[in-house]
């Protein structure tokens, strides 16, 4: 069987608790796992690519089954570097029935662009199922405790 590297794009601003369990999750299902991180200047992320990277970086390399686990940026068309980085799957991430539709949408064009690369939908614990980037930002930035939702050395970025 071919290896089989999987891409797991997204902002990533910041990583967040949820982020971590499907990277996880995927690291024991795939023989590589990329954490694309995306810059996409259009969201106007809070953190630069640069600290973003870095800070997935950082996190990941703490936790269990992400030995199999390389971080890196891209700034282009994300089945251009599906493509480059040789990888057979897209991961997606499904916290609920309402990110089914955008996601599918995705899956669609993606297939429609790279047929030969396979779109896998994963879902985060229970207890992540509520949590995005966004929503931890928001918290955050109204004085919020989202130590529940992002590993310590998000919080530590986000108190400053």
């Amino acid at each position: 069987m071919a290896n089989l590297v999987a891409i797991y794009p997204g902002m990533f601003d910041p990583i967040t608790n949820a982020h971590v369990d499907l990277v996880q999750r995927a690291a024991k299902l795939f023989d590589k796992v990329i954490v694309a991180v995306a810059s996409n200047k259009k969201k106007n992320p809070r953190f630069s690519l640069q600290q973003r990277v870095a800070l997935n970086k950082q996190v990941l390399k703490t936790y269990n089954h992400c030995e199999n686990v390389e971080v890196m940026g891209f700034d282009y068309l994300l089945t251009d570097f599906a493509r480059q980085q040789n990888a057979n799957v897209l991961i997606r991430g499904l916290r609920a029935v309402s990110d089914f539709e955008y996601e599918f949408q995705l899956a669609s064009m993606n297939r429609n662009l790279v047929p030969e690369i396979e779109s896998v939908f994963l879902m985060p614990a229970e207890e992540f199922s509520f949590v995005s980037s966004g929503l931890v930002k928001e918290v955050a930035s109204l004085g919020g405790d989202v130590s529940k939702f992002v590993p310590p050395e998000v919080l530590d970025v986000l108190k400053k």
